[in-house]
C-alpha cells in the first residue's frame, strides 16, 4: 500500500530534493559550500519578502524560537505572549526558561486573537517584545500579524512571529508588517527536510541582540550567526545533507513562483473547507481566520479518532493529523502545504468520505469531492 502524508510537516520530498541529500560531503568551510549557502540565504529572503539577514541553524523552529527568546530576553524582562494554540503556548515556556516574564494573552483554541487585547496587555506591562505564532497549525488559524506588527512598532516593542507553517504557504511580509524576527522551519511549506530552523533579523532586532549583556545561550546566540554571516558561512558545523536539500526546494519554489505558490495553498484550503462543509462536517477554526496551509474539521459526534484518522491510515495508507492536547480525539487535521497538489488532495478526500460512509456518518457520498472539484476547477 503507497503510504501518503498529509500532515502539517513533515512533508512529502519531491524527488530532486530527495536526490540531493545523498549528495557526497564537502567541507563546510571552503569556498563551494559558502556558495551554496549564499544560494540558500538568497532563496530565503525571497520567500520571507525580506531584506533582513536570515540565520540558518541546525535545530528544528523550536530552535529558532528559543535563538529568537534567549537571544533578546534578559532575566525579568516582560514579554506579551500571544495564545491561541499549543505552538503560540509555546513561546511562554521557552521565555520563563530564560528567565523572562511571561505576560499571557489567552485566545480560545479556534479563534483569533483580538488586537484589543493585545493592546490592553501592553498598556498594563513593560514589555521588550510581543510572541505570535501566524498560522496556528494546532487549530488551524490564522492570526492578523500585520496588526499585531502594528502595535509592537507603535510601543517600540519586537516584534518575534513564528511562521514556520506560513512561510512558503501564505503571504508573510516580514518588512511590510515589521516582524523583527521571523522564524520558520525546512518541513513545512518549503518542502525541505526536517531538522533546519530559520530566523529573519531586522535591523531594530540586531541592536538588542548585540548591546543585550544579559543573553543565556551559546550554539543559540543569534549574534554569532550574524558575525559568520559577513564571512558566508555559519558559526557551527552546520548540517550538510539538509543545506543541500534546502537549496533544491528553494530553487523550486522559486520556480513555482511565490505568488503562484501562495495561490495554490489558498486553492486548495478552500477547497478542503468547502468539502468537509458538504461532508456534513463542522469546521474547527473561526471560517474568517482559516489557515490556508492545514485544516482542522471536528470529528462528527458519536465516532472516534480511530474511525476517521484510524481507518484512513489502516485502509488507504493517508496519515492526517489527529488532534492535540484539549482537542485530542475531538477534531482532525488536513495538511494542504509544500507538494500536495489537486489530485491528491481530490483523492483523499474520496478516501475521507468513504471511510466516513461507512461509519454511519450522515451526508450524501460524493458531495464533498464535487463541492473541492467545483473550487478547484475555477482556477
Amino acid at each position: 500500500m503507497k503510504k501518503r502524508i498529509l500532515i502539517p510537516g513533515p512533508v512529502e520530498l519531491s524527488p530532486a530534493v530527495r536526490s540531493a541529500l545523498a549528495t557526497p560531503m564537502m567541507g563546510h568551510r571552503t569556498p563551494d559550500f559558502n556558495a551554496i549557502l549564499e544560494e540558500c540565504w538568497n532563496g530565503l529572503r525571497y520567500v520571507y519578502q525580506t531584506k533582513n539577514d536570515v540565520a540558518i541553524i541546525t535545530g528544528s523552529g523550536t530552535a529558532a524560537m528559543d535563538a529568537a527568546v534567549s537571544s533578546v530576553v534578559s532575566a525579568g524582562d516582560e514579554v506579551i505572549c500571544i495564545g491561541g494554540g499549543k505552538f503560540g503556548e509555546r513561546f511562554p515556556k521557552i521565555v520563563r526558561a530564560f528567565g523572562g516574564k511571561a505576560v499571557n494573552v489567552p485566545v480560545e483554541w479556534g479563534r483569533a486573537v483580538s488586537p484589543a487585547d493585545v493592546e490592553s496587555a501592553v498598556s498594563k506591562s513593560d514589555a521588550v517584545a510581543i510572541t505570535m505564532t501566524h498560522n496556528e497549525t494546532s487549530t488551524g488559524v490564522l492570526h492578523d500579524a500585520e496588526e499585531i506588527g502594528r502595535i509592537a512598532r507603535k510601543n517600540n516593542m519586537l516584534f518575534i512571529m513564528d511562521a514556520v507553517t506560513s512561510i512558503g504557504g501564505d503571504d508573510v511580509r516580514t518588512d511590510g508588517w515589521g516582524v523583527d524576527i521571523c522564524i520558520t522551519g525546512s518541513q513545512k511549506c518549503l518542502a525541505a527536510p526536517p531538522g533546519l530552523g530559520f530566523a529573519a533579523v531586522s535591523e531594530r532586532a540586531w541592536n538588542v541582540i548585540e548591546n543585550n549583556s544579559g543573553k543565556r545561550g551559546f550554539y543559540l546566540d543569534l549574534a554569532s550567526y550574524r558575525k559568520s554571516l559577513k564571512k558566508s558561512t555559519t558559526p557551527f558545523t552546520p548540517a550538510l545533507s539538509l543545506i543541500y536539500g534546502l537549496r533544491v526546494a528553494l530553487a523550486e519554489l522559486r520556480a513555482e513562483g511565490l505568488e503562484n505558490r501562495i495561490r495554490r495553498h489558498r486553492m486548495l484550503a478552500a477547497a478542503t473547507r468547502e468539502a468537509a462543509l458538504a461532508m456534513n462536517l463542522e469546521l474547527f477554526a473561526d471560517p474568517t481566520h482559516a489557515s490556508n496551509t492545514v485544516t482542522a474539521i471536528k470529528i462528527p459526534v458519536g465516532l472516534t479518532d480511530s474511525d476517521v484518522r484510524g481507518r484512513l491510515k489502516d485502509e488507504y495508507g493517508i496519515l492526517l493529523a489527529g488532534g492535540q492536547e484539549s482537542v485530542k480525539g475531538k477534531i482532525f487535521r488536513i495538511g494542504h502545504m509544500a507538494n500536495v497538489d489537486n489530485v491528491e488532495l481530490l483523492g483523499v478526500l474520496s478516501a475521507l468520505e468513504m471511510v466516513l460512509a461507512r461509519a454511519g456518518h450522515d451526508f450524501t457520498l460524493g458531495a464533498g469531492v464535487s463541492a473541492a472539484q467545483s473550487r478547484l476547477s475555477s482556477l
